[in-house]
């Protein structure tokens, strides 16, 4: 496997970005290369847990307007770089990336970290691969809310279908695959200013100091195999082997999930905008949780409202504060 690492010199200096990365050394169950993982750890170390995890295109950047809250709130902050994002070693071919591999990665970070009593938030990739962790471990989480994300659930096609034909374009997310697929290299901030493939409610608004963020993790198209692949890890409509079996086995532990769970999405993202009506009806833990769904709310809905989404894990923390 080779692997590119991006140089630090690209992170020097970026807007609303402070933080100084840790480093954990991570494995995947099926290939015994180790590979560098970039976090951020921030806040008091006695304080609850809160796990962020991004999806595509982006890396940790996408969280710099939560953080702030979170630690005056007295939180412990991790936020981690995917492997192929942000700080994080990046395997230079597309055949490196699987979503199992994703799944392991992340839940070495959580092993080494002994992460426990942990509040989870997840958008877009960032929810399906953390709510298949935190089936792995499901003592070592307390609560889980997901922000535009969701998780295949190919033992109820028929459920997830109905679901995402109330989206304002059903078929947004296979031309967002489609276009992927056709890439040779992406340039990250134009994609996420132009709406992935010019998709309405999934563009956002950037500073050109911002931009220069995004694209920091790659300098040129050796650096972005984790991205050019990502799109085509996801099997919406399931079939069998993998990532099949990831989503079929997380969902065995989903559907009996008592703990909180709790959504706050955008609802003009014709993404996953309409999932969280799935996740509600299928996790018991979402009962009488104070759901939002913000009008002009989009895909990436960290930028567009990261006060309500940090009111909601605060909320989070608070309910499940031990004794």
């Amino acid at each position: 496997m080779d692997v590119q690492r991006t140089p630090d010199e690209r992170f020097v200096d970026l807007a609303d970005w402070p933080y100084q990365p840790s480093y954990a050394t991570v494995t995947a169950s099926d290939i015994d290369i180790p590979l560098r993982l970039a976090y951020v750890d921030v806040g008091p170390e006695t304080g609850r847990s809160v796990l962020l995890l991004h999806g595509e295109p982006t890396w940790g950047y996408l969280y710099r307007k939560m953080i702030p809250g979170l630690v005056e709130a007295g939180c412990r902050v991790i936020v981690p770089d995917l492997i192929g994002f942000g700080r994080s070693d990046k395997p230079t071919q597309k055949s490196d990336y699987t979503y199992a591999r994703h799944i392991d990665w992340v839940s070495s970070l959580v092993e080494q970290l002994d992460l426990q009593d942990t509040v989870l938030f997840g958008q877009d990739w960032g929810s399906l691969i953390g709510m298949a962790v935190v089936a792995r471990y499901p003592e070592r989480f307390a609560a889980v809310m997901i922000g535009n994300g969701g998780l295949p659930d190919p033992e109820h096609r028929d459920q997830m279908m109905a679901a995402q034909q109330t989206s304002p374009d059903p078929g947004a997310f296979l031309r967002w695959q489609q276009h992927a697929g056709q890439l040779d290299s992406m340039n990250v901030s134009e994609t996420l200013r132009n709406g992935l493939a010019d998709i309405p409610g999934a563009a956002i608004k950037l500073t050109d100091a911002e931009a220069a963020a995004y694209d920091a993790p790659f300098p040129d198209r050796t650096y972005q195999a984790g991205p050019l692949i990502f799109p085509a890890l996801a099997s919406p409509h399931g079939h069998e082997g993998s990532p099949f079996t990831q989503f079929a086995q997380a969902w065995r532990v989903l559907e009996t999930w008592h703990k909180p769970f709790l959504c706050r999405f955008g609802a003009i993202d014709p993404i996953l905008g309409y999932f969280d009506h799935h996740l509600i009806e299928r996790i018991p833990g979402s009962t009488g949780q104070p759901h939002q769904r913000f009008a002009t709310g989009g895909h990436f809905i960290q930028e567009q409202e990261p006060d309500a989404l940090v009111d909601g894990i605060l909320h989070l923390v608070h309910q499940t504060q031990p004794g």
